[in-house]
């Protein structure tokens, strides 16, 4: 666990070192903190909702590009062979480099903290409800994670990388808004499959079993398979 955490150290450290974490930062507060401001100016409506029906979409764009370099870069410039010949376990790696970037997306979500305060100053806010929002967005950004790092972890091409990754997280994200074209006999598997179906039902303060198992096995799976992807080039 401690080379685990020394990772997820020096890479959330590089990521402010760099112009990354900033430009992704600001990207992402104009985006949110248009949507939001429309919704309050033009609307005249004081919550969080609009949060919740942005913030998934970005996602989706926002997390692939975020972790296609968490093992691409490192295999395209070698520097992965250089972590092969310490003890580490490819486990670790990868455990290590989606914490890091999972810290990351925890401080874009804690930045727009600053909107649920606006919206409990001028309006009646639910504070379990918006609790349970940024509950349901942190278990969604470590699914989407978990997607990125694993299609990061099957190439050395960051754009191959990033590709991959969304295209994977768009079918999780669209997959219960078709529905309406699919045979009845699959819409329920479709629904299920659904990462926005999981996350509306967190967000709305069921912490369902079901909603964790799903969340869960995502990520389980995801940090799997790219440690299986790990180990097939080191050779093991």
């Amino acid at each position: 666990m401690s080379n685990t955490l020394v990772i997820a150290r020096r890479e959330f450290k590089s990521y402010f070192d760099s112009p990354v974490a900033y430009i992704v930062l600001t990207f992402f507060l104009v985006i949110t903190g248009y949507f939001f401001t429309s919704n309050l100016f033009l609307a005249n409506q004081a919550d969080l909702r609009t949060l919740w029906g942005i913030i998934p979409l970005l996602f989706v764009f926002f997390i692939p590009a975020i972790s296609m370099k968490l093992l691409a870069e490192e295999k395209k410039s070698g520097t992965i062979e250089l972590l092969y010949t310490y003890p580490i376990k490819d486990s670790e790696i990868v455990l290590g480099k989606y914490l890091a970037a999972l810290g990351l997306i925890a401080a874009l979500l804690a930045f727009t903290i600053l909107y649920a305060v606006s919206v409990s100053m001028l309006g009646d806010m639910d504070g379990g409800q918006a609790v349970a929002g940024y509950v349901g967005l942190l278990l969604m950004a470590a699914a989407y994670l978990a997607i990125g790092i694993f299609a990061s972890s099957v190439t050395e091409n960051q754009i191959i990388a990033f590709i991959l990754a969304l295209t994977i997280s768009f079918f999780f994200f669209i997959a219960d808004k078709i529905l309406f074209f699919l045979p009845a006999a699959i819409a329920g598997v479709f629904e299920y499959l659904a990462i926005e179906y999981h996350f509306q039902n967190v967000a709305r303060g069921v912490i369902d079993t079901r909603n964790l198992i799903y969340f869960g096995s995502v990520i389980f799976f995801g940090l799997l398979l790219a440690s299986h992807a790990l180990s097939r080039r080191r050779g093991d």
